[in-house]
C-alpha cells in the first residue's frame, strides 16, 4: 500500500524524524493561505509538490500547463499560479507513463536551503532475508540509476533479524556520507529514528531522496517516500484513513475488495491462477506461446464459483483481454470442484456474452484431475480444456492466431 509524501512526513514526525514544514491542500485558495502561514512562521520560499503515488515529479510535467511537479516559488503570488497549473491536471513521469495521473492535492512546504544531497533508503532484502539499510553521496537522482552506473557509491548496512540497528551500523552509515561534527551526530540520530519508524509501521520501504544537509548543518527529510506492507494490514487499523483511492487502479482496487491479489499489465492474455509461483509460471507460458500477459491474478487457495465469477469480471473489464487461461493446481481444492466452479461462472450471462468472443483455455491438475477435464469437454461452452502446459501454451497460441 503506498501514501503519499505529506502522509508519510506526518509519520516521520512522530518518531522524530526532522522534516521541512509543509501543509497538504486540495484547492488554489487552501494554497495561498498554507503559503501565508508559513510566510508568518519565517518561510522566504516555498516548495510546490504534487502529490501522486508516482516518482520523478520533479522532471515531470502536466500535460495542459507544461508545469513541473514540483515548483519552488519566491512568492505567495508564484505559489497561487502553480497551484492553478497543477490542481486538476494530468502529471506525466518516468513512472507513470504517457497516461499520467490526475493531481487532486499538493503539498506546501518551507523552501529549505541545501548544501548536500544524500540518498537514505531502508527496506527488505529477500535474498539475505534482512532488513538493509542504503545510504549515498548521490541524493537527488533514482538510486536505481545509481545501482547501474557507480554501485560502490551505495553503502549498506544489513540488520539481523530481531536485532536492533546498531550503534556502530549507524555510525559507519553516517561516516559513508562524509558527515562530521553536529552534522555526523544529527544523522547517526536521523538513521536511528527512521529505522524504529520502518519496523514500527510494518513498511515494505522507507525511502529519503534526498536527504539534505543545510548550510547551517542540519540534516532533515527533504522527500519521502513509504510503503506499507500489507500482509500487516490487519493490525494497522489507521492504514484505512491514508488510502487515497483515485491513486489507484480501478481493476486493482475492485479486486481488493473481492480479496483477489491482482495487477494490470499490458498484455492480451488474462490469466487465473491460485498460487503466486504458478502465476509466475503461467506468465512464462503465455509469452513462450507468443502472447502477452494481461493481469497477475493470484485466486488463492478458494476457487469457487463466487471467486472464479469475480474473477472473469475483472479480466473482462480489460479490453486488451483476446483470452485468457486458467491454471489451477488441485491440492486443498478438488479440480472437479474448480471446474463446476468454472462451468457455473460461465453460465452467468453477463460474463457467457462477453466470452462469445474471448476463448477460454483450462488446465487442471491434481486432486480428481482427470473428473475435472470431463467436466468442462462436457459443458458444452466456449471453454477449452488441457491437461499439460504445453497443451495449454498452444491453445493459447491458437487463441491468439
Amino acid at each position: 500500500m503506498k501514501i503519499h509524501e505529506y502522509q508519510a512526513k506526518e509519520i516521520l514526525k512522530e518518531f522524530n524524524v526532522a522534516v521541512p514544514e509543509g501543509i497538504p491542500v486540495f484547492s488554489v485558495q487552501e494554497a495561498v493561505k498554507a503559503a501565508e502561514d508559513l510566510k508568518n512562521k519565517g518561510a522566504t520560499l516555498f516548495v510546490i509538490k504534487a502529490q501522486i503515488h508516482a516518482g520523478g515529479r520533479g522532471k515531470g510535467r502536466t500535460k495542459g500547463s507544461n508545469q513541473k511537479g514540483v515548483v519552488l516559488c519566491k512568492t505567495v503570488d508564484e505559489v497561487e499560479q502553480v497551484a492553478k497549473d497543477l490542481i486538476d491536471d494530468v502529471l506525466v513521469t518516468i513512472q507513470t507513463g504517457e497516461a499520467g495521473q490526475k493531481v487532486e492535492r499538493l503539498y506546501v512546504t518551507d523552501g529549505v536551503d541545501i548544501e548536500q544531497e544524500f540518498y537514505l533508503g531502508i527496506t527488505l532484502d529477500r535474498a539475505k532475508g534482512k532488513n538493509v539499510i542504503m545510504v549515498s553521496t548521490e541524493g537527488g537522482v533514482e538510486i536505481e540509476k545509481v545501482a547501474e552506473e557507480t554501485p560502490e557509491k551505495i553503502v549498506k548496512e544489513w540488520i539481523e533479524p530481531g536485532l536492533p540497528l546498531m550503534g556502530s551500523q549507524a555510525r559507519r552509515l553516517a561516516f559513508a556520507l562524509g558527515l562530521e561534527g553536529d552534522s555526523f551526530k544529527q544523522a547517526v540520530k536521523f538513521i536511528h529514528s527512521l529505522y524504529k519508524c520502518f519496523e514500527a509501521i510494518d513498511a515494505s520501504i522507507v525511502e529519503i531522496n534526498p536527504l539534505v544537509l543545510t548550510p547551517s548543518g542540519d540534516i532533515m527529510a527533504l522527500d519521502a517516500k513509504m510503503n506499507f506492507d500489507s500482509n500487516a494490514e490487519y493490525r494497522h487499523k489507521d492504514w484505512a484513513d491514508l488510502r487515497d483511492e483515485a491513486e489507484e487502479n480501478p481493476l486493482e482496487l475492485k479486486a481488493s475488495k473481492y480479496n483477489l491479489n491482482y495487477i494490470k499489465l499490458d498484455g492480451n492474455v488474462g490469466c487465473m491462477v491460485n498460487g503466486a509461483g504458478l502465476a509466475m509460471a503461467t506468465m512464462d507460458i503465455i509469452k513462450l506461446s507468443g502472447g502477452e500477459p494481461a493481469n497477475f491474478l493470484d485466486v488463492g487457495g478458494s476457487a469457487n464459483v463466487e471467486t472464479v465469477k469475480n474473477g472473469f469480471s475483472i479480466i473482462l473489464q480489460d479490453e486488451n483481454v483476446k483470452a485468457i487461461l486458467i491454471n489451477i493446481f488441485g491440492g486443498i481444492v478438488r479440480c472437479d470442484r474448480v471446474a463446476n466452479g468454472v462451468v457455473e461462472a460461465v453460465k452467468d450471462p453477463e460474463i457467457k456474452e462477453k466470452l462469445e468472443t474471448v476463448p477460454v483455455i483450462v488446465r487442471l491438475q491434481g486432486t480428481n484431475a482427470e473428473e475435472a477435464k470431463e467436466i468442462i469437454d462436457n459443458s458444452g461452452l466456449n471453454v477449452i480444456s488441457a491437461v499439460l502446459l504445453k497443451e495449454a501454451a498452444e491453445a493459447v497460441s491458437k487463441a491468439l492466431a
